[in-house]
């Protein structure tokens, strides 16, 4: 991390398409790839293609084909493209989801060899991958460590740029190869006809990488790394002897005697619970700081001063950005895509109002009156629908458009132990929702249309929390417990004791999970512990009166309320800044957007710089309850629930200033409660559910 990244330079463009440019991760052959803001200020990777290459048919046609493979395949295994287009300056570029992580080469490097578990791990995970790339009908043909980005989520496979589809003639001719010497099969080298056995191949490269940190096949010059991969015997030294039949076959000269992925999968099956190597230890730090290094770098709305940036925050993109030299392919980073530039979104989002659309609160788009139990969870946006608990019991779903007609019911779900969203909206299906049946099975419906995904006997009876690889919960004896979500097994079981010191009060705990690190908030205080492995991190002991605050996670940062809204770096719990509540008062739940956090206090809601916790306005709301909900925003607006207690209503203030939009209240007893999902904002209040325009 001692190589610096250069700033803008003067040739470099400052705008492309909705993207504003913050500086250079990294230039190869053919071109460069940009760290890139969008509307909202979330970081995208943007490749230029060199002007001169822009002019080339097949150099613009490699560009153009990465672009369509990508977007072909439906995986979360895969850097997803966000945006193409050219600049009106001629230049060619592509937006794609910012990675934050290292290479796996580098990892590697940086780390060591990974031990026999991680390696089937990696294995199993990118096998999986390049299913679904082939599925697609696609052949990656150039999968290496430089194109597999280490995240917190898992590994992600990028660079499409030789992509071919399965059916298609090969790209190359014999002595002509564009695939990284060392990694691509025999075939390949031989330019004959390259299918998805080539990226079996490939995959046993990579994986015998990753086990012993040598490479495979070796030569002094690139021919005789090719002959050594199309005569030689592959160099397995290091590579653990469990490993080596499955790489062996995987590393046969014959294709046809090279496992089938699906077979590959469950051969490198890692132990039942064995942790995720990106999920703990020094690579998952490492994954942390590049995160928290690149949202701080270039943020904010006004011009970006990258010349301000300092030397770390920069030399960590460097290790995080750069790209493979000498390998002429892009090295991708990722970031969540929803932002102004990235896709339009889904076709039920809706317009917003406006910000001038103040005074009055606006007609709702669609109120259904007992449409909920009176007792009901706040509202669950998932995929077009809205979820909540049905009058006679289960789930009801509405639609989000139109005049909110039921979409399906689910009798057999329990509401009240908690509900949880997992998936995109990419998914074939949706996203899934997750729930019990109320007697230890955790069920999993589809999102558009409530069918059964799967149910599995986990012993479940309240749900907490939920990220990318597994569902945390309570088991009907008051263990946490977690579930992989691909498996449907066991992960970890702890005693809810051994999580910190201190009393824990199994009917009032509030959970977040992100970045490797479930968060259990009870009235005592906070434990962090690894979502790997179910071991205790570090704990904060702050004991709350009332309802238990769920912390919030973001960028590498825990925010925790309570007696005083404390900042508190997820790593290992040290302090980042903390604001005590005035009196007896106490903080509310938090809801954090990139750059700002927004919390009820008092009788106060008020927005926060996320950096350092500075005040950047107050509104006198009303709030009587000792813990308010957290807020909901969308869009330019951000809403609370005002006198809880009494149930009186919610107000929405533009987030720009603070000033009070509109309020709402309506006659009833009973608590209100909201979520948003796509410019709309749900409110239940004495079981009536209403969908209400947002700024």
């Amino acid at each position: 991390m001692d190589r610096d990244v250069p700033a803008l330079g003067d040739d470099d463009p400052r705008q492309l398409g909705p993207y504003r440019m913050v500086g250079v991760l990294g230039a190869g052959g053919m071109g460069k790839v940009y760290l890139g803001r969008d509307g909202s200020d979330r970081p995208v990777a943007v490749k230029v293609l060199l002007p001169e290459l822009a002019q080339e048919e097949s150099a613009a046609r490699r560009f153009q084909r990465e672009a369509w493979a990508a977007r072909a395949v439906r995986s979360r295994g895969v850097g997803r493209v966000l945006d193409s287009g050219t600049g009106a300056d001629g230049r060619v570029w592509m937006a794609t989801e910012f990675l934050a992580g290292p290479t796996l080469g580098e990892a590697v490097l940086r780390h060591g060899a990974f031990d026999e578990a991680a390696v089937r791990r990696l294995g199993a995970d990118l096998a999986a991958t390049l299913r679904d790339i082939h599925r697609a009908n696609l052949v990656h043909r150039d999968l290496k460590p430089a194109n597999i980005v280490m995240t917190s989520e898992g590994p992600r496979v990028i660079d499409f740029g030789i992509a071919r589809p399965e059916y298609g003639l090969t790209l190359t001719v014999a002595g002509r190869i564009p695939a990284t010497p060392g990694y691509a099969a025999p075939e390949q080298v031989l330019g004959r006809r390259t299918g998805p056995a080539g990226d079996v191949f490939s995959l046993g490269v990579v994986l015998a990488f990753a086990a012993s940190a040598r490479p495979v096949f070796t030569g002094e010059e690139v021919a005789a790394i090719q002959y050594h991969v199309v005569y030689g015997e592959p160099d397995l030294t290091g590579v653990p002897q469990a490993l080596r039949p499955v790489l062996e076959r995987c590393l046969s000269k014959d294709a046809d005697r090279r496992p089938g992925l699906p077979e590959l999968i469950r051969e490198l099956a890692p132990p039942r619970r064995a942790a995720r190597p990106w999920l703990t230890g020094p690579l998952a730090a490492d994954i942390a700081a590049r995160t928290e290094a690149v949202r701080q770098s270039g943020a904010g709305r006004g011009e970006p001063d990258v010349t301000s940036l300092s030397r770390r925050r920069f030399t960590t993109l460097a290790a995080g950005g750069a790209v493979a030299a000498g390998a002429a392919a892009w090295w991708l980073t990722r970031g969540d895509g929803t932002g102004a530039g990235g896709p339009a979104g889904p076709p039920w989002r809706a317009e917003p109002l406006g910000e001038a659309a103040t005074g009055s609160p606006p007609d709702p788009y669609w109120t259904l009156p007992e449409a909920a139990d009176t007792a009901s969870p706040a509202p669950v946006p998932v995929h077009d629908v809205v979820a909540v608990a049905a009058p006679g019991g289960g789930l009801a779903a509405y639609r989000v458009q139109g005049a909110g007609e039921q979409a399906w019911t689910e009798p057999g779900a329990d509401p009240a132990a908690g509900l949880l969203v997992v998936g995109d909206a990419e998914r074939e299906g949706g996203p899934l929702l997750l729930a019990t049946d109320g007697q230890g099975a955790l069920i999993a419906l589809a999102g558009a249309t409530g069918e059964r995904a799967w149910t599995a006997d986990t012993g479940a009876q309240t749900l907490l929390a939920v990220d990318g690889t597994a569902v945390y919960c309570l088991s009907g004896s008051g263990e946490l417990r977690a579930v992989e979500l691909a498996t449907r097994e066991v992960r970890w079981t702890v005693p809810l004791a051994s999580a910190a010191p201190g009393d824990w009060d199994a009917e009032n705990l509030a959970a977040v999970a992100g970045d490797g690190m479930l968060l259990v908030s009870g009235v005592s205080g906070v434990s962090a512990l690894a979502t790997g492995t179910g071991r205790a991190v570090w704990s904060r002991q702050d004991a709350v009166s009332g309802a238990v605050p769920v912390p919030a996670v973001h960028g590498g940062t825990a925010y925790i309320a309570g007696p005083a809204l404390t900042a508190v770096a997820l790593a290992d719990g040290s302090e980042q800044w903390s604001h005590a509540a005035r009196g007896e008062q106490s903080w509310g739940s938090a809801t954090v957007t990139d750059d700002r956090l927004y919390a009820g206090h008092g009788a106060e809601l008020t927005c926060r710089r996320r950096e350092d916790g500075g005040e950047l306005w107050v509104l006198a709301i009303g709030f009587h309850g000792p813990e308010p909900q957290a807020p909901t925003v969308q869009h330019n607006s951000v809403w609370a629930v005002w006198d809880p207690t009494d149930g009186a209503g919610v107000t929405a203030a533009r987030l720009s200033d603070g000033m009070n939009a509109w309020s709402l209240a309506r006659p009833g007893a009973g608590e209100w409660r909201m979520s948003g999902a796509d410019n709309r904002v749900f409110l239940l209040h004495d079981g009536t559910l209403m969908a209400m325009p947002v700024l």
